[in-house]
């Protein structure tokens, strides 16, 4: 019984993405909110692999999405002008980053993890924010564009087309979300889930507790810089803001909103915070004390996050 209800809902959840660009015009919403909803909500769920189900809090994974927009962009702009290119590209440099990174925190836990995530994430931000030769700086990198999709027989025009890049989009996060679900399932998520619930006792039974927190980080930063590529062709610009450590806090949020330990939570939470910031941002400037007065509303009286919410309503 449980398994048919959790069937249907990735059927209605699929449903409502494949058919987004159709309806979200009837809500007073349009196709590029659909692909920001999407981008952020992959990154929000790559946090989510390493918040939710390996129990470790990151504070710094806004660097490995910056540095996946940075990478696509550069590529874009100073190398070859090829899209695919450009998204591997981003995701090469994100994970390297992350995996050169992760031996150093790997065995770190709680505020200390935390912390050194802040602060190596800082450091590529200000590399972003100073070398403004390359990076453009403050100003962030401009005059490049995302490129038609060149099959030879055929092209795919994602740069007029909004919906052509919102399913070109979409195509990426069923292969992310798709390779999360199989790797969560596998005797190696099952770990990470033993680790989270007792490490102590994980260690006990032999299990190499710091490799598997490092591969997770790394699988982790790879997916978020996926999700930085597509974020960077998404605006055709990228600024030093993408690599900052508010932005970690906004994949938090959007991942406890939601419902972290949940798969699909931090879609939802994305796609709460994305809708009401958009829409609350339209009529004043102080949009993000509202939102932040509704977070706090919902961990105080819904801890297990809107989707966890909606499960217990269901299942009562």
């Amino acid at each position: 019984m449980d398994s048919m209800k959790v069937r249907t809902g990735d059927v209605v959840i699929w449903l409502l993405l494949l058919t987004a660009p159709y309806w979200l015009p009837y809500t007073g919403g349009y196709v590029e909110l659909g692909s920001r909803v999407v981008i952020l909500a992959l990154a929000a769920m790559s946090l989510n692999f390493l918040l939710g189900y390996t129990g470790v809090l990151s504070f710094g994974h806004a660097a490995y999405f910056g540095l996946g927009a940075y990478g696509a962009a550069i590529m874009i702009k100073y190398f070859i002008e090829s899209t695919p290119l450009a998204i591997a590209f981003g995701v090469v440099v994100g994970t390297v980053a992350a995996a050169i990174i992760g031996p150093l925190i790997a065995r770190l836990r709680g505020v200390y993890f935390a912390m050194c995530t802040i602060a190596f994430g800082q450091v590529f931000y200000f590399i972003a924010f100073q070398w403004r030769d390359f990076t453009g700086g403050d100003d962030g990198l401009s005059a490049w564009h995302r490129v038609p999709l060149n099959f030879g027989f055929t092209q795919i025009d994602i740069l007029g087309s909004n919906k052509a890049f919102y399913y070109m989009v979409l195509v990426f996060f069923a292969a992310a979300t798709g390779i999360m679900a199989f790797l969560l399932r596998s005797p190696f998520g099952r770990t990470l889930l033993a680790i989270r619930e007792n490490e102590r006792r994980a260690r006990f039974l032999g299990i190499p507790v710091d490799r598997h927190i490092w591969m997770s980080w790394v699988i982790s930063c790879c997916f978020v810089s996926l999700a930085g590529a597509l974020y960077a062709l998404l605006n055709n610009f990228v600024d030093p803001r993408a690599l900052r450590w508010d932005q970690s806090g906004n994949f938090v949020i959007m991942a406890v909103l939601g419902g972290m330990r949940s798969y699909w939570g931090p879609l939802i939470g994305a796609a709460i915070f994305i809708v009401l910031a958009d829409f609350i941002s339209s009529h004043t400037e102080n949009w993000m004390s509202f939102v932040g007065m509704i977070f706090v509303l919902v961990v105080l009286f819904f801890p297990r996050g809107v989707l966890g919410m909606i499960k217990r309503k269901v299942t009562s």
